[in-house]
């Protein structure tokens, strides 16, 4: 079992920066980032692999996912956000390695934190 913990969630002004976090209790596989807005569906944003990213269409170029194994984090650097960013930002991980986007693909989930862009 792994807990993760996000924060660095916050308002932020269309065109601005912000920057989260993700701890995770023990060591895992791929860890990744998904977004979910009110009444929508949950959806991807980023995964990290072993030794790659990979990001949602509509996040390529503007944000980057990275990790710090010695420390069981993950961060998402979100640059020029845009109103259409706004949502619950989830952090989530998997025993194993993969690159897979599905969130049925990843067992662990953190509880969350809001990111609004305003315009």
């Amino acid at each position: 079992q792994v807990q993760l913990v996000e924060s660095g969630g916050g308002l932020v002004q269309a065109g601005g920066s912000l920057r989260l976090s993700c701890s995770a209790s023990r060591r895992t596989g791929s860890m990744g980032w998904f977004r979910q807005a009110p009444w929508k569906v949950r959806e991807f944003v980023a995964v990290f692999d072993w030794n790659a990213a990979t990001y949602a269409d509509s996040v390529e170029g503007r944000f980057t996912i990275s990790r710090d194994n010695a420390k069981n984090m993950v961060y998402l650097q979100m640059n020029s956000v845009k109103p259409e960013d706004t949502a619950v930002y989830y952090c989530a991980a998997r025993d194993g390695w993969g690159s897979n986007t599905s969130p049925q693909a990843f067992g662990y989930w953190g509880q969350g934190t809001q990111v609004t862009v305003s315009s």
